[in-house]
């Protein structure tokens, strides 16, 4: 094809509505020797369609995107409590792992960085079930399941779910926060609680090394440790307490979430655990079922009393702040729509999709 410069390398198109023509094809119909700057239509290229030769290769010329930051929290679905046999008294369960962007981070640690998204993109929230509950003689409980944020420009964002209580000699599970360690009577792996995750939960609360001490240890919490069972059941030491959640104002309502739950008691004298701040439950005491974690919380279930069964881990949670002159209006599943002065809160309380 012969190529007519213009004077100046200059194009008046003067004062023409219509369109500018451009040369159109397939990637296989490209010329075969073209010159650095041709510009040309690529019907089998995504986002404008157009691409330009840099003089070495090919490049497509991409539709504007917009860059903008949004504050995120994410819970993870807490551990449910562990059961036992008498006279073993179970563990609670650990809260989910909280993060955020916005405010205390678990485990007492700095706000995270906000999220960088670009526009037109997909942002996938996944979020975590609690722990089910558990029945003599299975012991341990279960811990929840991660909730997560993930997309192609991002690095997925995990919140690990909470560690299962101990029970019936087995010692309490790692997880977001960790669950609580059960009643050993006369030592043993048992009463060992489960591990927090660094910046997102704390330990459980060790069970006591005693067959007097017919209590166990609280779940950890997104801001503190859970309690140790007593040394003894009787009145003032009891059953460790669930630790305490953090509170948040990424909605523009301050609200708790991620509280450990507690450890089981023998009897109502030797004082349940009660579930930390943030949706822990209570422990169970004397065939009084345990708590389970609130919903949406990432609370830890509480312990179960001997054969009865555990408190279930609560559910998680997701939060988007997001400048509303950003926001898209683009979800999927439902999510909780709500501003707060210049920004749009998004809230999930079920897996959905963000598009950016």
């Amino acid at each position: 094809m012969a190529l007519t410069k213009i004077t100046n390398d200059l194009l008046d198109l003067g004062s023409d509505t219509d369109a500018l023509g451009l040369p159109a094809g397939t990637t296989a119909q490209r010329p075969s020797n073209p010159v650095e700057g041709t510009l040309r239509h690529n019907s089998e290229i995504d986002e404008t369609k157009l691409e330009t030769f840099d003089g070495t290769d090919w490049r497509k010329i991409n539709k504007y995107r917009l860059i903008y930051d949004i504050d995120f929290l994410v819970v993870s679905g807490g551990g449910s409590g562990g059961s036992a046999r008498d006279p073993i008294m179970s563990g609670g369960g650990g809260a989910g792992g909280f993060r955020t962007s916005y405010g205390t981070s678990g485990g007492n640690s700095s706000a995270e960085s906000k999220l960088q998204v670009s526009s037109s993109t997909l942002y996938t929230v996944t979020i975590g079930a609690g722990g089910a509950g558990v029945s003599d003689p299975l012991g341990q409980g279960n811990n929840g399941t991660d909730s997560e944020i993930t997309g192609a420009d991002i690095t997925s964002l995990t919140s690990i779910g909470g560690g299962g209580g101990g029970g019936y000699y087995q010692p309490g599970l790692d997880g977001g926060s960790g669950g609580g360690g059960c009643t050993s009577n006369g030592g043993g792996a048992g009463i060992v609680p489960g591990s927090g995750t660094s910046s997102q939960g704390f330990a459980g609360g060790t069970g006591p090394n005693t067959y007097s001490g017919a209590v166990a240890g609280g779940g950890g919490g997104a801001s503190q440790v859970g309690a140790d069972g007593g040394a003894n059941y009787a009145p003032p030491a009891g059953a460790g307490n669930g630790g305490n959640g953090l509170a948040n104002l990424i909605t523009g309502t301050s609200t708790y979430y991620a509280g450990g739950g507690g450890g089981a008691a023998e009897s109502l004298g030797g004082g349940y655990g009660y579930g930390g701040l943030g949706g822990g439950g209570k422990g169970g005491w004397n065939s009084a079922l345990a708590g389970s974690g609130a919903a949406n919380t990432g609370g830890g279930g509480g312990g179960g009393h001997i054969s009865d069964p555990s408190g279930t881990g609560g559910s998680g949670i997701a939060i988007l702040r997001i400048p509303t002159a950003n926001y898209s209006g683009i979800t999927t599943g439902s999510p909780t729509v709500t501003t707060d002065g210049t920004d749009t809160i998004l809230t999930y309380t079920s897996s959905g999709t963000y598009t950016a």
